[in-house]
């Protein structure tokens, strides 16, 4: 995905200090950088990294105009003004990514050249981690669903069974001569099938899977606030930076998902003859909390123009990804780490290049372990899946039984009218 992206772009004016005069132009903010560009003539006065900011502030210019400061690492000081809609708009967003980054990466500097091959690897294999664990987990919820539809079906075959006995009363009432109730022997009772239950601990109806901090608007409103969103394993949480509940969509109550940017989604629930109920959500994390959503609701997520970037980085099959990344990623560390002898020219060269790239042995054991840990999450997944299908072919089996049971005693009911 590109990190350059922009998020947010506000006409403001900013404070040339050689010129000692106000520049009107735009400021845009991307998930690493901050710059503005003059209006006049296009140029591009400020330019630099969130990742060097040591402070920003609310002040006021000559103490009328309402302003932003922006201070970085080496004591450069940025006054920006004049902004649209609001100072506090501008700043709530700004402060939200600038924080996150630091929070995502503790100590991080302007820019990166040192970064060694180990660490982009490690990184790479981290993320990809987090996600595969967010992904079993709603993989475990759909496996409870699954359990707790086939105890549903269980209790309807044991009423089926009540009202197989009751209809044979009607039938056959005792005091009716003829009855043949007395010759009747008890109907054996169907010896119920099993259902195979998770070895793990139930996740919860109401189970976090993640929660992240985020910039929110409801509706139409033009002053986004600081809060929450939460996503569970049977909906979607909003609540603001106090952590008190301001909305909660069940899974069935969501209607759309847009994707407007990787960071910027929107929610919507129709109503018919009121106002929809709808609420879109700026956050960082954002690209994280996209791939459950789209586990979750994959019918109802849609990525519009703007989004079509984050999303075509994910075309290829997931399982060709992941094959390819246990492959490469296990092969670069036994060949950096135990280089065999009989290799071919050019692939002894790769490998010189590879270590040339200065992959330590510790990063080289933490790669390791993590992809021990995907390899791990990866069978635990591969064995819900195949018990999940059998639960599936045993829904299946049982629903077909109980509607042959239900036509057979509406018949029967239907004749005693």
């Amino acid at each position: 995905m590109n990190r350059d992206i922009c998020i947010h772009t506000w006409p403001c004016s900013y404070y040339l200090e050689p010129e000692k005069r106000w520049i009107p132009g735009k400021l845009s903010l991307t998930s690493t950088l901050l710059k503005f560009l003059a209006d006049k003539n296009g140029e591009l006065l400020v330019n630099f990294p969130l990742s060097s900011i040591s402070e920003i502030k609310k002040e006021s210019s000559h103490f009328i105009f309402s302003s932003i400061t922006i201070l970085e690492k080496d004591h450069i000081k940025h006054w920006f003004s004049s902004f649209q809609p609001s100072r506090n708009v501008v700043f709530n967003i700004i402060e939200h990514f600038w924080r996150e980054l630091l929070l995502s990466h503790p100590g991080a500097q302007a820019a990166s050249p040192q970064m060694t091959k180990g660490k982009e690897l490690t990184g790479l294999m981290a993320c990809s981690q987090k996600r595969l664990e967010d992904t079993a987990k709603v993989l475990h919820h759909q496996g409870e669903q699954f359990d707790n539809i086939m105890k549903g079906l269980d209790k309807i075959e044991s009423d089926m069974d009540v009202a197989d006995r009751l209809l044979t009363e009607l039938e056959s009432p005792s005091w009716w001569p003829f009855s043949t109730k007395l010759w009747k022997s008890p109907s054996e009772t169907k010896p119920k099938e099993s259902t195979p239950v998770s070895s793990s601990e139930p996740f919860g109806k109401s189970g976090v899977i993640i929660k992240i901090p985020a910039i929110i608007t409801q509706n139409t409103e033009l002053h986004p606030k600081p809060g929450k969103f939460t996503v569970l394993v049977s909906g979607l949480e909003i609540s603001d930076s106090n952590s008190q509940l301001l909305h909660r969509f069940e899974r069935e109550d969501v209607d759309d998902i847009k994707v407007h940017t990787p960071y910027e989604i929107s929610i919507r629930q129709r109503f018919i003859g009121k106002p929809d109920t709808a609420y879109r959500l700026l956050s960082a994390k954002m690209p994280e909390i996209i791939r459950i959503l789209e586990v979750q609701f994959s019918k109802k997520i849609e990525f519009l123009e703007d989004a079509m970037v984050f999303q075509s980085t994910r075309d290829s099959p997931p399982a060709e990804k992941g094959s390819a990344i246990w492959r490469a990623a296990s092969g670069f560390i036994e060949s950096v780490v135990h280089p065999g002898p009989s290799l071919k020219s050019g692939e002894s060269n790769q490998i010189q290049l590879q270590m040339n790239e200065q992959v330590s042995e510790e990063e080289a054991q933490e790669l390791r372990q993590i992809l021990k840990k995907l390899k791990s999450i990866a069978l635990e997944t591969e064995t819900e899946l195949e018990r999940q299908d059998e639960v599936l072919d045993g829904l299946t089996s049982s629903a077909e039984r109980t509607t042959l049971t239900i036509d057979k005693q509406n018949r029967r009911m239907k004749k005693l009218l």
